[in-house]
């Protein structure tokens, strides 16, 4: 088994998102809201062709996160998780996952809107969003039926930090 792996940010991640408390907990709540993707100029030739796409998969490192939990209370519930079956920030790899809206390729900056990350994310990697790859039918939510739609108004408190 290998120990450790080491990734390199291939940017950052710039949203008005400043503090964690009051910040949107996934995409959906965070419409229209938006951000830049800034990438390591260095990495400027890996996005050709990518503005001819809708929406981008952004994956980052949650910076923020100061700890591992395995059993969590995600924002949508009241009730203890296994955290693998959450979007908790506070796992054994910190790594997010998001869709946002491609606005336009800018040299090295994207803009992208739907932004609910911290500002100053480190980004680990983006790909674009591929319906026909990407898109499930026929899915289950699991605990999350119950509460499905509630993160468009739902905001980020403080249990995470």
């Amino acid at each position: 088994m290998i120990d450790t792996i080491d990734f390199t940010p291939i940017g950052v991640i710039r949203t008005p998102h400043g503090e964690l408390e009051n910040m949107p907990i996934q995409p959906a709540g965070a419409r229209g809201v938006r951000g830049t993707v800034e990438i390591e100029p260095r990495f400027t030739d890996g996005l050709r062709d990518l503005d001819g796409f809708s929406h981008v998969i952004l994956l980052y490192h949650f910076h923020a996160s100061r700890k591992a939990d395995l059993v969590v209370t995600p924002f949508l519930d009241t009730e203890p998780r296994g955290v693998f079956a959450t979007r908790a920030p506070n796992r054994p790899n910190p790594i997010g996952l998001s869709v946002v809206k491609l606005v336009g390729v800018d040299g090295h900056v994207l803009t992208v809107e739907d932004v609910d990350m911290l500002d100053g994310t480190p980004l680990l990697d983006l790909k674009p969003y591929i319906p026909e790859f990407d898109g499930v039918e026929d899915v289950h939510l699991g605990w999350l039926a119950e509460v499905r739609g509630r993160s468009r108004n739902a905001r980020a408190d403080d249990r995470f930090k």
